[in-house]
């Protein structure tokens, strides 16, 4: 360029360039960096001669030049870039990555130099830029009128440049030559998404992504197909991950594979976007409600496993909110209106136009050198890797697989082994046929991919493939003492065997390590375990370590009965129901029907009951199905059980039904407590059915029975109904005395004792008297018991009542917001309000009367933003009641105090503080 600089004036287009991690690079070069940095200006000064550009300034390793065309700009960057690509540097390492920005604005030049803004703008589009990336400014693409030949400007959406307030629409320059793939430009956004960090390298797919992201761009509904390990999610991620820019409103990942309960799928989706659930209205509909108004990309991942409830949650998402885009990924599609079924295709084995290697061979030099600690493959094995490519027919999964075997073997050993297993598997394999061609194509992947889990497990001795085959029958991860226990030996060998050819992944926690198989090598070794005749012996042992771990839930460390806390069967849900599916497709039903028993009070409490009746129904079904002989007692337990788990979702007819074989069932047993047991929930459908007079009376008749029989213990459900009823129509003397006699029994029962029923219905008592004193210590004692042991419906009542409490001790705000926290909760739980359900409603209207409708409203509607354990603390956090002069423990209460309370009736004299 001339010394005698003319600076362009008008339209000008400035550039800004340095060399990405200029710093590091002359760490690393030391002496050598100074001739590599005269190279870089030579190469640039040397590229841009023939151009009109103007070179301002030159410091260190960058440069600033202006432009009179933005065209001509945009050339010489591109050609800039290609001459450092394509020049012999010293070495691989010592190549500078250069980074370019572009913007085009009106400017006059003064004094040798432009004192714009647009000066500014262009430096913070270089400073977003990555090395060996070309970004320009919407300006600048707009002012240039034509681009080199095989050039194109990439739009990567609206990015925010540090130092300025509005959004700038960043492109890249797009030819033959440069670099294509770059993470997001660097720039000052907040972006909103939760796409989940990616541990790898995304390789590959280009032609995919482009073709994926048009059909987003122009359906609303695009669903992602493919088998097992062809790669679904992470290309719906790495797509989204390209795209957040497009959608102010966020990118959304939701995960249903962890979705156990299709009800659940709405609110799974709510929960990612920080919704929750408001009371007496569907989830569904306060998703669409808060979709409606907003522009935003949702990430459905493994729909597969809750196809229908997704599909309806779609459908009505994409009918309410016009602006919402949904990817779903799937293993089957949806058929809803709209709906556009793109499915995956393996990895492409095919060099790249250039010569590069092919997707899939990329893929798998990448991770064999993760896998043996950055060494990547000699050039001797290349040949053979693509040998191992082919055989795996292109699917991510298997490959990354493979690359986990070549830690320890050569391509060449890896692929003679895949040979021998592929030859097996296709073996007298017969052309399919037209009509199937789709459907066998699908299985043919499958099994490609069982062929390197085939390999891996021929490699195993015969201990780590018999506890390979033996850990299938886990639904989870497990620990070193659940394995030994399952194996009756010593599983360290062959667990670390199983470790160490990534079969099995070991997962350090800080009270020690879990192992868990990958979902397909767990199908492969279920497979295996019916072949080798185990799969009865291994299920049924799995079966009686399920059994031990509910027995384990109710045993402190020196083998004595505890107080059951619910929390403790939390984490053995998973392989409980894994267990139940054996115990009523191929096991014992009468296993079964103890498990199931061992998650009695568990169901409800979780909200589960309608779970646990298609599970009894499931093991009825198989006791007729096997002719299986079970105890009458056995039986009475099941079906006492499943009366209440009816009960628990308001099916009352079945409730009753179930409560009447219980009874011919115990009766036969001829158990005098098993029959107490029974007995004492027959008051439960009657209440139901508001049968409240012969209630009490089936109460009284049970208690004094049991008495007689000595069997008192048994009969607390009837106890409690009976203060219940007692409490219900003012009868508060006679509820506290027989609440006070059965203190002690139910304190001897630790089943029982985490409940604390007996302070519940004492504080219920209190509440009526109007003894705020006496109702607050006994229901904060109940709620912290209840909310300690995971009894979580039951904390709902209390909560209710603690909300009962603060009304009548003059803090309604508190009371309205504990009042919705509890019905939030409740109806996560799809639970049933019981016989407390018509005084929560009444003291309700009471207090909105009290407050007026819209605070009411609106705190009732701030607790129905709480979880249970913030309105919990909230309620715990409640100010003890006041004892001064004009406290509503004075020996006498008036009229109003009492019709306060809910009670028709004289009024009652109150104790200094409730039975106990």
């Amino acid at each position: 360029m001339s010394p005698r600089i003319h600076l362009p004036s008008g339209w000008v287009t400035f550039v800004f360039t340095d060399i990405e991690g200029s710093t590091r690079l002359a760490q690393l070069l030391g002496t050598g960096y100074r001739p590599v940095l005269r190279e870089h200006r030579r190469l640039l000064r040397d590229t841009l001669a023939g151009t009109d550009g103007a070179e301002l300034l030159t410091e260190g390793d960058s440069f600033f030049l202006a432009f009179p065309d933005a065209a001509g700009a945009l050339a010489a960057c591109l050609t800039a870039q290609r001459a450092l690509v394509s020049h012999d540097w010293p070495t691989p390492e010592a190549r500078p990555r250069v980074r370019m920005g572009l913007h085009t604005g009106y400017a006059e030049p003064r004094d040798g130099e432009y004192a714009s803004p647009e000066v500014h703008r262009a430096a913070r589009v270089a400073a977003a830029a990555h090395g060996g990336q070309v970004l320009c400014s919407a300006a600048t693409a707009r002012h240039a009128d034509s681009l080199p030949d095989g050039a194109s400007l990439l739009d990567l959406g609206l990015h925010r440049l540090r130092g300025f307030d509005d959004r700038e629409r960043l492109f890249q320059v797009v030819a033959p030559g440069l670099e294509r793939r770059f993470p997001r430009p660097r720039t000052a956004d907040a972006v909103a998404h939760n796409l989940p960090t990616q541990a790898t390298s995304f390789v590959g797919r280009e032609a995919e992504r482009v073709e994926l992201n048009r059909l987003v761009e122009t359906y609303r509904l695009v669903t992602v197909l493919g088998a097992g390990g062809a790669g679904k999610t992470r290309l719906a991620v790495e797509l989204a991950t390209g795209i957040v820019e497009a959608y102010p409103d966020g990118v959304w990942f939701v995960d249903i594979a962890a979705v156990t309960d299709p009800g659940l799928v709405a609110f799974e989706v709510a929960a990612v976007l920080g919704l929750r659930p408001e009371p007496g209205r569907p989830m569904t509909d306060t998703l669409v409600e808060y979709a409606a108004t907003r522009r935003m990309l949702i990430v459905l991942d493994t729909c597969d496993a809750q196809p229908a409830a997704s599909a309806e949650a779609i459908s009505r998402l994409l009918a309410g909110a016009r602006d919402v885009r949904v990817i779903a990924t799937s293993r089957e599609s949806f058929g809803l209106p709209g709906e556009v079924v793109w499915r995956i295709p393996p990895l492409s084995d095919d060099p790249r136009p250039g010569g590069g290697e092919s997707d899939a061979v990329t893929l798998l030099l990448e991770r064999t050198a993760a896998a043996r600690g950055g060494r990547p493959p000699g050039p001797a094995e290349q040949a053979d890797l693509r040998r191992v490519v082919r055989r795996l027919d292109g699917l991510p999964l298997a490959i990354e697989l493979a690359a986990a075997r070549l830690r320890v073997l050569s391509a060449g050993q890896l692929a003679e082994r895949l040979d021998d297993m592929l030859g097996t598997l296709d073996a007298g394999r017969a052309e399919p046929e037209p009509s199937t061609a789709a459907y066998r194509s699908a299985q043919e992947r499958h099994l490609t991919m069982q062929a390197t889990v085939t390999w891996s497990y021929r490699t195993l001795e015969t201990r780590p493939a018999r506890l390979l085959r033996w850990l299938a029958v886990f639904a989870g991860p497990v620990d070193l003492p659940t394995v030994q226990w399952l194996l009756d030996d010593d599983p360290l060998d062959p667990l670390s065997v199983l470790v160490d050819k990534s079969m099995v992944l070991a997962e350090p926690h800080a009270s020690g390590s879990t192992y868990r198989m990958l979902d397909p090598i767990r199908a492969y070794a279920a497979r295996r375990l019916i072949e080798a005749g185990e799969e009865r012996a291994a299920r049924d042992r799995h079966v009686a370590w399920s059994r031990h771990a509910l027995d384990r839930a109710h045993l402190g460390p020196d083998g004595q009965p505890i107080t059951l806390s619910l929390y403790a069967l939390d984490p053995l849900a998973g392989e409980l129901r894994a267990a139940l599916r054996w115990c009523a497709t191929g096991g014992s039903a009468r296993s079964g029907l103890r498990l199931a028993g061992g998650l009695d009070q568990w169901w409800r409490e979780r909200g589960l009951a309608r779970e646990g009746r298609l599970w009894l129904f499931r093991l009825y079904g198989r006791i007729a199905e096997t002719g299986e002989t079970m105890p009458e007692a056995e039986l009475a337990a099941a079906y006492h059980m499943h009366s209440l788990h009816a009960g628990a979702d308001g099916e009352v007819a079945e409730e009753l039904r179930y409560s009447q074989r219980a009874e011919a069932a115990a009766r036969q047993a001829g158990d005098r407590g098993l029959l107490a047991r029974v007995l004492a929930g027959r008051a439960a459908p009657l209440i139901d059915m508001g049968q409240f007079a012969e209630a009490e009376r089936v109460c009284r008749e049970v208690i004094e029975w049991a008495y007689a029989q000595d069997v008192v213990s048994d009969a607390l459900r009837a106890i409690y109904n009976l203060a219940e009823l007692l409490w219900r129509r003012g009868a508060l003397d006679e509820a506290a005395e027989l609440l006070g006699a059965s203190r002690p029994v139910a304190a001897a029962r630790p089943v029982e004792r985490g409940r604390r029923s007996v302070d519940m219905l004492l504080g219920m008592v209190a509440l009526a008297r109007g003894d705020l004193v006496a109702a607050h210590e006994h229901l904060l004692v109940a709620l912290r018991s209840r909310m300690n042991h995971g009894y979580l419906g039951r904390a709902c009542d209390t909560l209710n009542a603690i909300a009962v409490r603060c009304a009548l001790g003059g803090d309604g705000v508190t009371g309205a917001r504990l009042f919705g926290a509890a019905q939030a909760t409740r109806a996560n739980l799809r639970a049933t309000p019981g016989i407390y359900g018509p005084y929560w409603q009444e003291r309700q209207v009471e207090l909105r009367r009290e407050l007026g409708d819209a605070a009411f409203d609106a705190t009732y509607g701030e607790g129905g933003e709480l979880a249970l354990e913030e309105a919990t603390a909230l309620a715990l956090g409640v100010e003890h009641p006041d004892q001064a002069a004009d406290s509503p423990r004075l020996p006498l209460l008036s009229r109003q105090r009492t019709k306060r309370a809910g009670l028709a009736g004289p009024s009652f004299q109150t104790r200094s503080r409730a039975v106990t």
